[in-house]
């Protein structure tokens, strides 16, 4: 095995591999997927000096331990946590430089849902379909982190611009989503559609990677049954039998048989990620 690696000592509850996804493959039934908060996982490479493809670590909620093989520079962005090495604080949002068989451990969320952690050469697993992404939904890439994986990582250094430090939205106290209706908008009740973009949703735990799913008012069907499956987008808002709309995020499924009624505008999207359970939601029409 090579020196230029990473071992994963703590993998914390969700901790998977993420670059920009793999677009341009919905026709083969293969979502994106990528960094749900993308512009967090850039900033993240952008600190560290790698170019805007490399692959960054996404956790969720508990973080993560690793320890490299070889001295590099680290950077932790997204939700807001503790980042010590050996035992020694060190910056959030900044680069951070860790010795060979140092302990970076990346603490739990106190704001937020997922942290960014990028490493000087990003991690090279092997690309699937162009991307090094973990997709939940279709099982392609690197399977999340587990206790004792060990990554390789690029080449360090090359022609990118590196920030010191920089400015970074907290996790949204309100989560306001701006939305185009359609292109499934008669499927509810013109009541049903007031009710979406005038009352009150919260995210709902069983929220995840594939899509944002709400807690509130349900909405009232104004033709019954199933749609044939049909494409689907990220920022999609789809509403199952329960009424309650979802909204799909980076690995959300190609296709589906409920009724979307709208659509999320994309730059929405990243802060869905931060998004904590219990958080109050808004669509904007």
């Amino acid at each position: 095995m090579t020196d230029s690696a990473v071992a994963v000592i703590r993998a914390g509850a969700l901790t998977t591999v993420q670059d920009l996804g793999r677009p341009g493959h919905a026709h083969l039934g293969v979502p994106r997927s990528g960094a749900l908060d993308r512009p967090a996982a850039l900033l993240a490479n952008r600190l560290v000096g790698n170019g805007t493809s490399a692959a960054v670590l996404e956790t969720t909620l508990t973080g993560c331990a690793l320890r490299p093989r070889r001295t590099l520079t680290a950077a932790v962005t997204g939700a807001h946590c503790s980042v010590t090495v050996d035992g020694r604080p060190a910056a959030w949002g900044a680069p951070v430089r860790v010795p060979a068989g140092a302990l970076l451990d990346i603490g739990h969320a106190r704001a937020g849902v997922r942290s960014y952690v990028a490493l000087s050469g990003g991690v090279a697993a092997e690309p699937v379909l162009g991307s090094r992404s973990t997709d939940l939904l279709s099982g392609l890439g690197p399977a999340p982190l587990a206790d004792g994986t060990v990554l390789p990582l690029g080449v360090a250094g090359g022609p990118y611009a590196r920030v010191d430090t920089a400015p970074q939205p907290r996790p949204p106290v309100e989560l306001v989503l701006r939305v185009t209706l359609g292109p499934r908008a008669d499927w509810c009740t013109h009541e049903a559609l007031k009710t979406l973009t005038t009352r009150a949703y919260r995210v709902s735990p069983a929220s995840n990677r594939i899509g944002l799913r709400t807690e509130g008012p349900p909405l009232e069907r104004a033709i019954p049954g199933e749609l044939p499956s049909e494409g689907l987008v990220s920022g999609a808002v789809q509403v199952p039998p329960d009424g309650r709309p979802v909204v799909f995020l980076a690995d959300h499924p190609t296709t589906g048989g409920y009724p979307v009624v709208a659509v999320v505008r994309e730059a929405d999207l990243w802060a869905a990620a931060q998004a904590v359970p219990g958080t109050p939601v808004r669509f904007v029409l």
